[in-house]
């Protein structure tokens, strides 16, 4: 297989190397690669959580379980903003 970098990318994985915690371009490449997909499994894991969450508030919508005083506004206070 035969990638091809950019300037700044390449440099990245230069100084990679260079900074002794790779032997090569190689090894700087599939740490990336694993990391990579580690973040999009950790993607897809908070994806389900969101879902089931909303699917938590919808239902509890559907109830007619609301706060009181759940509005924007009250919502913006709490948070701080």
């Amino acid at each position: 297989m035969n990638v091809s970098l950019t300037a700044e990318l390449e440099h990245a994985v230069q100084e990679k190397v260079a900074s002794g915690l790779y032997n090569n371009a190689s090894e700087v490449m599939r740490d990336a690669l694993r990391l990579m997909l580690k973040r999009d499994e950790l993607g897809d894991l908070y994806s389900d959580w969101l879902r089931a969450e909303m699917e938590i508030g919808w239902q509890a919508a559907l109830r007619g379980d609301f706060a009181e005083d759940c509005t924007p506004e009250s919502i913006l206070s709490k948070a701080g903003k």
